[in-house]
């Protein structure tokens, strides 16, 4: 037996009118959509969703909805290269052994040999790994990278890329059944 309040803590997938997934909402706000025509159901899967009751009817809500308009996304903007933004985007980890200590910003390729301040070439390092790294590359100084440094992407193209990951992997679990 399901109970409401389990119903309410469901969320939905919501896709653009192009069908890329987008975000993930609580299923009051899809319910909003749905009635007020901004949405519509995508059925992905058949018979998953839960039937939401009222007084006067009951909706069937999908665990996937598709809008039904062009959504004015905001314009996104890939942040500056600061050691806050650099800081999250490494997870608040040293890149070259994993220590959250006293972190700092090291440039991947030193200044010294031309480096730039880019996303592609500014990772967190501790304070031990940077002062051994000194004015080296990772090679040179026999430290590799834990990741590649990359700008952070858009979040709905994180989101979209998640999404289509963990669908895939689920396919691949059922097909080796």
């Amino acid at each position: 037996m399901t109970f409401a309040t389990d119903v309410l803590r469901q969320s939905v997938v919501v896709f653009s009118r192009n069908y890329l997934p987008m975000t993930r909402i609580n299923i009051k706000r899809a319910i909003a959509l749905l009635v007020d025509g901004k949405a519509e159901p995508l059925d992905i899967t058949t018979e998953d969703g839960w039937i939401v009751r009222s007084p006067s009817v009951a909706i069937f809500v999908p665990p996937q909805i598709r809008l039904t308009f062009n959504s004015n996304e905001r314009i996104w903007k890939v942040p500056p290269v600061n050691r806050r933004e650099v800081l999250r985007r490494d997870n608040h980890s040293c890149q070259y052994c994993g220590s959250t200590k006293r972190l700092t910003l090291d440039h991947v390729i030193p200044k010294a040999q031309g480096g730039s301040h880019t996303w592609e070439n500014v990772v967190a390092a501790c304070e031990k790994c940077n002062s051994a790294k000194g004015d080296r590359t990772p090679t040179q100084a026999g430290m590799p990278l834990q990741s590649k440094p990359r700008a952070p992407m858009h979040p709905t193209v994180a989101f979209a890329e998640a999404f289509w990951s963990e669908h895939q992997i689920e396919e691949e679990v059922i097909g080796n059944r």
